[in-house]
């Protein structure tokens, strides 16, 4: 099984190779067999992805919104023509199911190209303001090369959640995919030249944890976006802020989703399910700290536990799978540590817990794991584990649940399960978190703003918000009249 691409890097439009770079494996998460080999950018490859993307972007901006959304457009509908081979590569890069990627993966990229293709005249509109006999006008413009930094675990979507509203918006992009998944990101760039998107516009470089220094100090780099951990973007952020760099930040969690007694069991649990087991666990929105409250924490446990243990899992090309390997052999020993954590800090393991025994191979599995009696102090509780383990914590009242959930350095998302939408629409409001969910969860459509708050980050994603965060507010002033001085 080969998934070899014609070159590392896309840049100015077409494939490059740059030899002297360190070599990058790419492993298929369900076998551990080499599917490509790359090479990480050498400084020579990041100056020219650079160059090509400062010398596009001036005559890309002065092109009619219209025009520059035409062929993000046109991106969207080859992107939909193509989901089902574009989903064999998301698959081959991730190791999630084809039943997932076939559904969340390419289709969320194409969304956010055709949205970002046909809101782009509105969202960059300025405003007219009349003083008296003179008056101002405020215009959005771009900020010009666009630094993004992908997660690995939706590659391909997040190359198109910062390339559409960063090229709608008439900037520039140079995205570096994460290291564990390099391939998908080359195909969008590849779609958006065939779309008729002008050359150096967007460009693809490989890399590791040597290569993101390189462009975010970059001096002609005016905005950096990133997903990925708390850590990370600590680094980032202190990097970018020491030029003034504009950056979006969109982090880890350790969200709370909590199910109140007068819920719907049967959604609640398939809410957090969702929440918990969808990727193999690997959202970084994932509501992993499922309050239940006491009156019906057993009857959620048992359903919980019955529908868990009917999940299949194995091959992920097989459209019955639902549940694949980690993304990689560090990933899974570090969730299986977690693991070991919550058995030894007195957590009752409920389901799950180890590795599957009906996959071969050397593929990355884990099963799907539920720990109950989850206290708030135990390091499964605390930390981001970015794997398929959900901890059940129980709760009496309200106004308790809701210190509880908050009571974490994450704020990215939550959710509440109640048959009451006051009482839900006055839980989220007390929700430290920047996506909140009422009565489902983890829906995160394009025309919704996505992102966090606290240590989760800063900055949105998706919507008419993120062409804000991809322009700045140009004002003009206009005087009518003669100009009289004092002086």
């Amino acid at each position: 099984m080969k998934a070899q691409p014609k070159a590392s890097h896309f840049i100015d439009g077409d494939y490059v190779e740059d030899e002297a770079g360190s070599v990058i494996e790419s492993l298929y998460p369900a076998t551990g067999e080499v599917i490509a080999r790359l090479h990480a950018a050498t400084p020579a490859i990041v100056e020219r992805a650079i160059a090509a993307a400062k010398r596009a972007q001036p005559e890309w901006a002065a092109m009619s919104p219209t025009a520059r959304g035409r062929i993000l457009k046109r991106a969207a509908e080859i992107m939909r023509t193509r989901n089902r081979e574009l989903s064999e590569l998301e698959t081959l890069d991730t190791g999630k199911p084809i039943q997932e990627t076939i559904v969340a993966d390419p289709t969320s990229g194409a969304d956010s190209f055709e949205f970002f293709g046909g809101v782009i005249a509105a969202g960059m509109n300025g405003q007219y303001i009349p003083l008296g006999g003179d008056f101002a006008y405020t215009k959005r413009v771009p900020l010009g090369v666009c630094v993004g930094i992908g997660a690995w675990n939706y590659p391909q979507q997040i190359a198109c959640w910062k390339g559409a509203p960063a090229l709608a918006a008439g900037n520039a992009m140079v995205f570096k995919p994460s290291e564990n998944t390099p391939l998908g990101a080359l195909k969008i760039a590849e779609i958006l030249i065939e779309a008729g998107l002008p050359k150096g516009l967007y460009n693809v470089i490989q890399g590791d944890r040597t290569t993101g220094p390189l462009l975010v100090n970059h001096p002609d780099v005016a905005k950096v976006s990133l997903t990925g951990s708390v850590p990370t973007g600590r680094k980032v952020a202190a990097a970018a802020a020491g030029q003034l760099k504009h950056v979006t930040m969109e982090l880890g969690g350790k969200s709370p989703l909590i199910v109140f007694d007068d819920a719907d069991i049967d959604s609640a649990v398939g809410g957090a399910m969702l929440g918990n087991f969808y990727s193999t666990g690997q959202v970084c929105s994932n509501g992993t700290r499922v309050f239940v409250q006491r009156k019906v924490k057993d009857q959620f446990l048992s359903r919980l536990k019955e529908r868990t243990e009917r999940m299949i899992i194995g091959d992920p090309m097989n459209e019955a799978t639902q549940v694949g390997p980690m993304v990689s052999f560090d990933q899974r020993q570090k969730v299986m540590s977690y693991i070991d954590k919550g058995k030894t800090e007195g957590a009752t393991l409920v389901t799950g817990g180890g590795i599957p025994n009906n996959v071969s191979g050397e593929g990355y599995y884990v099963q799907p794991t539920v720990f109950a009696d989850v206290t708030d102090e135990m390091t499964i509780a605390r930390e981001e584990i970015f794997g398929p383990v959900m901890c059940v914590l129980d709760f009496d009242d309200e106004a308790e649940v809701i210190a509880r959930a908050n009571a974490t350095e994450f704020g990215l998302s939550a959710g509440v399960f109640t048959a009451d939408l006051t009482r839900g629409h006055r839980v989220v409001d007390q929700l430290e978190a920047g996506t909140l969910w009422i009565n489902t969860y983890n829906l995160c459509p394009v025309e919704i703003p996505f992102g966090g708050s606290k240590q989760s980050g800063f900055g949105r994603e998706n919507s008419l918000a993120a062409l804000e965060h991809y322009s700045e507010l140009k004002t003009v002033y206009v005087g009518m009249g003669k100009v009289e001085a004092p002086y």
